[in-house]
């Protein structure tokens, strides 16, 4: 029977095998070693559980609104990298561990859909709760004026809630028929397929212009705050109330779209590169060259380090610990102190606030 007839009565998750010598094995042993993956699973699943339980504990403390809406986002990113790290995880280790065979084990292809679905799904939300929470700091410091309170804890849950509907929206897209997800080397993980039709092709653009997107709204409206936060650093004449909130926040979101955009944004880029440029002549239909399986194997190790990294933005840098480090941090001037035509009432109420964080 020939390979393309078995595939035919096989889902579509399962591609042409791709049989060409790997020149790079002997690199490549290392980032498909069962142990990989466990030990940067298992170091991910501890700092986001570690980083919950500091989250948990800081928000009973915390009696400021615009503080508490920031580490209700917070907590949605934390949960969201570990629950991500979860899913994905206990399903790549057992087939590291097991090697059981895919074509007997999801001949339908529901565990590879499911699986490439928690992949995109886990994957985007950093990057838009990222974009959500810069836009959030973005009102909350250049335009204080334009709200009487900060944003409630129900909104807050909320807006993660839409983030987390949005994405799950944007999973089911190849499982509805635009694209599909398939097996990918090592054969250990499902996710979207990089061939040149056209449904494949689109559904790769929009996942990938999606992040390039979500992480340039992150730079755009983290470099306006900073630009503020600079701005009322200097103002020497602002000596009424002082804050340093705004500043860690804004500390922890730089660092977030930082890591996001070093992990991110080389794989957002080869998705693109490789489904607009022209296919590699003398493949079977279906295939894909070992050497773009290969890189987005790397690729995807590095967006790993984001859901490692992401808790240890929050756990490292917050006020009871960059105070230890450096005991002579001086306190910020209070965003309110840029706008001195504000309504007296309304400046005392957001003085108010000031004090309590």
């Amino acid at each position: 029977m020939e390979p393309n007839d078995s595939l035919a009565k096989l889902g579509s998750c399962f591609r042409s095998a791709n049989l060409s010598a790997n020149l790079s094995e002997n690199g490549m042993k290392l980032i498909v070693s069962r142990w990989f993956s466990t030990t940067f699973g298992s170091i991910g699943l501890a700092s986001n559980l570690f980083a919950l339980c500091v989250l948990v504990s800081s928000s009973r403390k915390m009696h400021s609104r615009a503080r508490s809406s920031f580490l209700i986002f917070l907590c949605g990113l934390v949960v969201t990298d570990f629950l991500g790290l979860l899913v994905t995880g206990s399903i790549i280790i057992s087939y590291h561990f097991t090697k059981f065979d895919w074509t007997a084990v999801d001949p339908a292809c529901y565990l590879c859909n499911f699986l490439g679905l928690s992949m995109v799904f886990f994957g985007q939300c950093p990057l838009l709760l990222g974009a959500t929470m810069a836009g959030e700091r973005f009102f909350g410091i250049n335009r204080p004026f334009s709200r009487s309170t900060s944003m409630s804890k129900r909104r807050a849950w909320f807006m993660v809630g839409m983030v987390w509907a949005f994405s799950f929206s944007l999973g089911l897209l190849p499982i509805l028929g635009l694209g599909n997800y398939s097996l990918q080397y090592p054969n250990s993980w499902c996710f979207i397929t990089l061939l040149h039709d056209a449904k494949n092709v689109t559904f790769c653009l929009i996942f990938a212009l999606l992040g390039i997107l979500a992480v340039g709204l992150s730079f755009l409206f983290n470099t306006v705050s900073v630009v503020t936060l600079c701005r009322v650093y200097h103002d020497r004449e602002s000596v009424q109330r002082r804050r340093d909130s705004e500043v860690e926040m804004m500390v922890q979101l730089v660092g977030i779209m930082i890591i996001a955009t070093v992990c991110w944004l080389p794989l957002l880029i080869f998705i693109i590169q490789t489904v607009l440029q022209a296919p590699t002549p003398g493949l079977l239909p279906h295939q894909i060259p070992r050497q773009t399986e290969e890189m987005l194997l790397i690729y995807l190790r590095m967006v790993t380090w984001n859901q490692i990294l992401d808790p240890w933005v929050y756990i490292l840098f917050r006020r009871a610990v960059l105070k230890r480090i450096y005991p002579s941090l001086k306190t910020r001037p209070s965003i309110v102190s840029l706008y001195p035509m504000l309504n007296p009432s309304l400046r005392r109420k957001l003085t108010q606030e000031s004090v309590l964080q």
